[in-house]
């Protein structure tokens, strides 16, 4: 309580607010600190007083070889991992703890660590949160409270900034591979400011939104954004800039999205070492378009599919993930590729998906990356090379 009154002194919050849940970013293994100050909480009798989901750890506890470690990484991240468990949290190890029935409801104040988890929290489920890193999301989970400030608070979750996607051809919008591009855009141009997005589709998937919240959140600390039409509070451009005449407006134009469909790749080779989707961790759905893109093909390259165990298992039921296996692709639970070692060793060009894979990837894997749609990814794999539909990038 000490750790979350002076965290509400630093960002002069008022009072506490009392939450409801919490997901906990604090369990993955950076150091030998983070493991002693969980043991602390759980010698101290510490036990989390709100249902609180756990992040992704640093490593795949269901496939052991998947991460090259030495002695002491391993033992250090189990002992982290098993902390938490003592703590009463539950062992979801996912970066998308919304894809594991943890989804708070409308209004709902919970403290979430993990990017694009708030992003998706605040965002398509209209529950309130702030950007809680560790090792306060552990603290405001043992209280069950947290600071009342910043997104937690209505006033400052309306809009104020409008994109305008109205120009942005209708076939495009409907692609997966568009919405991590609108999120790179839209943290490099927004940042932390909330915007309103109008003209996207009424039907666009949350599958989509994810993809858009989590680049965002990676590239400009976007925690919070609002689809005019489709997310909770934005039945109406009014309803969510409360009516404001002055604010902000930018349109979307073919240059803007193709200056960050650009960044997300940080080179121009041709060869493919490597290929990784599932950050934030792949959905069924996103599982199930993979399995039919991979179906009766072999690739050519190391291909990893990043999930949570809940994921896995519904795929394992479905006889997905044993399709996915005999076509070569490596699963990985529990963790990421691009917060562990799981990729081969040496470096090279990683394909991927995601917008959050591409900027994180060069700085943490060692990898230059090249992006491109789940198709483009597949293509790529089998191929050995890269392979890129550039259509519809410019109009």
């Amino acid at each position: 309580m000490r750790v979350v009154v002076a965290a509400a002194d630093l960002l002069d919050a008022e009072r506490l607010v009392e939450i409801a849940s919490a997901h906990v970013d604090g369990c993955l293994y950076h150091g030998d600190g983070g493991v002693e100050f969980a043991e602390r909480l759980v010698a101290g009798g510490g036990k989390v007083r709100v249902p609180t989901t756990l992040n992704v750890g640093a490593l795949d506890l269901l496939h052991p070889g998947r991460v090259r470690g030495g002695a002491h990484h391993e033992a250090m991240a189990r002992r982290q991992m098993k902390a938490y468990l003592a703590l009463g949290c539950e062992p979801t190890w996912t970066c998308a703890p919304y894809q594991a029935g943890h989804r708070p409801r409308f209004g709902e104040q919970v403290a979430w660590g993990e990017s694009n988890a708030v992003a998706f929290a605040n965002s398509v489920l209209g529950a309130r949160t702030e950007r809680y890193g560790d090792f306060l999301d552990a603290c405001c989970a043992l209280t069950a409270r947290a600071p009342l400030h910043g997104l937690h608070m209505a006033e400052n979750r309306v809009a104020t900034v409008v994109v305008d996607a109205s120009g942005v051809p209708d076939t495009l919008k409907r692609r997966n591979v568009f919405y991590p591009v609108l999120g790179t855009w839209l943290g490099l141009e927004v940042g932390r400011e909330v915007a309103a997005i109008v003209g996207l589709p009424g039907d666009v998937t949350e599958d989509q939104l994810k993809a858009l919240g989590a680049a965002g959140a990676s590239s400009g600390s976007v925690s919070l954004f609002h689809v005019v039409g489709v997310t909770p509070e934005a039945p109406t451009l009014e309803a969510v800039t409360e009516g404001r005449g002055d604010v902000r407006r930018i349109e979307l134009s073919a240059q803007r999205l193709r200056m960050a469909l650009e960044r997300l790749s940080t080179t121009a080779a041709d060869a493919v070492d490597a290929v990784a989707v599932g950050c934030p961790h792949l959905s069924p759905g996103e599982f199930r378009a993979l399995a039919r893109l991979v179906r009766g093909r072999r690739l050519r390259v190391p291909f990893y599919a990043c999930t949570g165990r809940g994921v896995l298992a519904q795929m394992e039921a479905t006889g997905d993930a044993a399709l996915l296996a005999e076509a070569g692709v490596r699963i990985v639970v529990d963790t990421c590729v691009v917060v562990t070692p799981i990729l081969p060793e040496g470096g090279g060009v990683l394909m991927t998906c995601s917008g959050k894979f591409a900027h994180y990837g060069p700085s943490n894997t060692g990898y230059d990356v090249v992006y491109g749609s789940l198709e483009d990814c597949v293509a790529s794999a089998v191929a050995g090379r890269v392979v890129r539909e550039e259509a519809g990038w410019s109009w």
